[in-house]
């Protein structure tokens, strides 16, 4: 079938695009209409040999290593190619290395550099989400006193619902790591990451915490780099009402002072949270109820706990629904 595909892209298409020079030459090779063929990269350009000048920049041994070529995202899922690694074999993988070689996201022309805030956190112990829901105290970062630094993107991961008897908070009880999505002032200077944190964790009473921390980055994958790509994949996905991916906000309906959503899920529990549009609004945590259609889960939540003179028309939302590792957040305007 592919190559049948091949046969009739080469021969009826209006145009063919290669997305490197390597595969115009093979098709070049093989089809006559090879010489018309346009190539727009999206792959790699192979260098020359290099005898082993760049293995020994990697401080690993011809013949004995495993490599992974890609974008440094966390849509390629190096996290799990990292956790496949550990259920190999050891005799498998004796004496070789894993290398992981690729580029990071650019904006502008200017490289985004990645780091990450780990919080560890006790058996019994919780921390707070960016909204604590009815009580907590949500981390506060400061990157004030960084260098060569234009601006830090902290992402959230998905939280939970954490009932107890003072109401119903949301956050962690696992250790958690925050990734970061750091811009430079200047491409061509050292990067170095100031740190300092307020947060608070909780037992049965809520110690608040600070710390202070310093990293100079290097641009490329560190020690830490499965866990902070497997803490990117926990970030929620940008969606919208009705979209219909899992989980996915399939509904939202608005009666009055309250708000009526519709979440699915492909398996197992779902969970929904709701965010004003700025830090003040205090909205209640969203509670399941009956009625939804079949494969979906209701919830509803009062448009109270708004600032002083507020009005929620006009307002957006944000409602970030939750099921096992996968999440999503979508923005809803009031009307």
């Amino acid at each position: 079938f592919l190559r049948w595909s091949e046969w009739c892209a080469m021969r009826c298409a209006d145009a063919v695009i290669s997305v490197s020079v390597h595969l115009q030459d093979d098709l070049s090779r093989r089809h006559r209409r090879g010489r018309d063929i346009r190539v727009i990269s999206n792959g790699a350009t192979m260098p020359g040999d290099t005898g082993h000048t760049a293995l020994d920049a990697l401080g690993v041994r011809p013949g004995r290593y495993i490599l992974s070529v890609g974008r440094l995202v966390p849509d390629k899922g190096w996290d799990i190619a990292l956790d496949g690694m550990d259920l190999l074999e050891p005799a498998t993988v004796a004496g070789l290395d894993y290398v992981i070689a690729g580029g990071a996201r650019s904006e502008g022309g200017v490289t985004v550099q990645r780091a990450g805030i780990e919080i560890r956190l006790a058996p019994g112990w919780k921390t707070y989400w960016r909204y604590p829901g009815d009580s907590g105290i949500p981390p506060r970062f400061d990157f004030s006193k960084s260098r060569n630094v234009k601006s830090v993107n902290v992402r959230w991961p998905a939280p939970q619902r954490l009932a107890d008897e003072s109401g119903v908070s949301i956050g962690y009880k696992r250790d958690v790591v925050f990734p970061l999505e750091i811009m430079p002032q200047d491409a061509t200077k050292p990067v170095t990451l100031a740190l300092i944190i307020d947060y608070a964790v909780c037992e049965k009473i809520c110690v608040p915490a600070d710390a202070t921390a310093e990293l100079t980055l290097s641009g490329k994958p560190g020690e830490q780099e499965g866990k902070l790509s497997h803490g990117e994949t926990l970030v929620p996905k940008a969606a919208a009402a009705g979209d219909e991916g899992t989980p996915g906000i399939r509904a939202v309906k608005r009666e009055g002072s309250r708000m009526l959503v519709d979440v699915a899920a492909s398996s197992g529990a779902v969970e929904l949270f709701a965010e004003g549009p700025t830090p003040d609004w205090a909205l209640p945590v969203p509670s399941p109820i009956p009625g939804a259609p079949a494969g979906q889960q209701r919830f509803a939540f009062e448009l109270d706990g708004l600032p002083s003179g507020a009005k929620p028309s006009g307002a957006t939302l944000m409602l970030t629904a939750v099921a096992g590792e996968q999440a999503i957040e979508v923005p809803y305007r009031l009307d």
